[in-house]
Formats: C-alpha cells, structure tokens, sequence
C-alpha cells in the first residue's frame, strides 16, 4: 500500500531499519560514554537487543557503526548550532558570533567532544572526518558568510574559500580547548582570536560574546 510519500517499506525493511537505528543508538551511547576503544562489538549487540549476525548484516565491522554514529552526531550538532543560536541572531555578524559560541559550546558537551573530537579523526582519518564535517556544516556558513558580506560587514570575497578557513579554524579551536586544563578560559580566548580573525576585534573592544 502506497502512501502520501510513495510505497511504504516493507515489514523486513522497516525491520532493518529499526535494527539499524537501534545500533546506532546504542553505539552512540556507549562511545559517548566511555570512547571507541573501550566499547566491544558483543556489548553493542547486548544493549541493541539484536545478534552478532544483524550487527554485521547492517555494517561491516565497529568502524563502520562508529562511522554512522559520527555522522548522527554531527548532524545533530549542526542543527542545534543552525536552528538555535543563528536562527536567533538579529544580523549576520551577531550570527557569526553566536554560531562560533554555539559550536564551540556545543562540541565540549561530553559525548560530541568525545565522539567528534577525541575518537573520530584518529578512528576514520583526518581526511575522512574532515569530509563529514563540511558535508554538514560548510553549507551554513557559506549562509551566514555570504549574508554578513552582502550586509557590508565583510569585505566582498569568494565566500567558499573562507568557509573552509572558518570551519577550519572552529575545528582547531574545538580541539584546543577539548585539551585545555581550563576548557572555560580556553574557548573565551578562541572566541576572541576568531572575532578578530573575522571581523578586526572583538564586540565594544572587549571579549567575544
């Protein structure tokens, strides 16, 4: 039977489906809790509720489940970051602002901090975890870039180009204050160099808000 979106799946389909999700849930928590290394494939299934043989039916080995619980993660960080502090901004350099601190925010809670940051570029390679990150948030910058310059408050410019910059920078500044013995000071000093990297200081003279 066909619904309002096309052909409904299949009883074995969604049943897949929900192992999938199951998996990838469980995945989340386990390596948010205690990191990639310490987390065993037969502790996976036991919390999922599923065998060995559906586990391997729907990924390859554990790389490939963390592999989509990055993807799951990073994804969700984005929207929070997109939907939250940028949906707020009154005009494009306080979404600027505001995005960075989101970000930043967002990726020294435990689990994204543990799973993006510590975990994931040594798990999947550099490479590899930096293709996810831009799949995802490279497009929203490219926004809110391209709206600060058409406002006047960034000088006309390739906006691509400066995208990957900024996205690299937050990323750099992730993990520096993910190593930080004051993680706290570390991300109100990262806030300031970006606010000057971008915009020439920092709001009033004073430190990145």
């Amino acid at each position: 039977m066909a619904g309002a979106d096309g052909p409904r799946p299949s009883k074995h389909a969604q049943r897949s489906q929900a192992t999938r999700a199951a998996l990838i849930e469980v995945g989340r928590t386990l390596f948010g809790a205690r990191g990639y290394a310490a987390v065993g494939t037969e502790e996976i299934v036991r919390e999922a509720g599923v065998t060995r043989g559906a586990l391997y039916h729907q990924f390859r080995d554990k790389r490939e489940l963390f592999e989509a619980v990055v993807e799951v993660v990073e994804g969700d960080a984005t929207r929070r970051v997109v939907e939250g502090a940028l949906a707020r901004a009154g005009d494009p350099v306080a979404a600027l602002r505001a995005g960075a601190r989101a970000f930043l925010e967002v990726c020294a809670e435990p689990e994204v901090e543990r799973i993006l940051l510590l975990d994931a570029p040594g798990v999947l390679g550099w490479e590899r975890w930096r293709e996810i990150g831009e799949r995802h948030g490279l497009g929203a910058i490219m926004t809110v870039l391209r709206s600060a310059i058409d406002a006047g408050a960034l000088p006309e410019q390739p906006v691509r180009p400066l995208a990957h910059l900024l996205l690299g920078a937050l990323d750099e500044a992730a993990l520096v204050i993910a190593r930080a013995g004051d993680p706290v000071a570390a991300r109100e000093e990262m806030l300031t160099a970006l606010d000057r990297l971008l915009l020439g200081g920092p709001p009033n003279g004073g430190a990145a808000r």
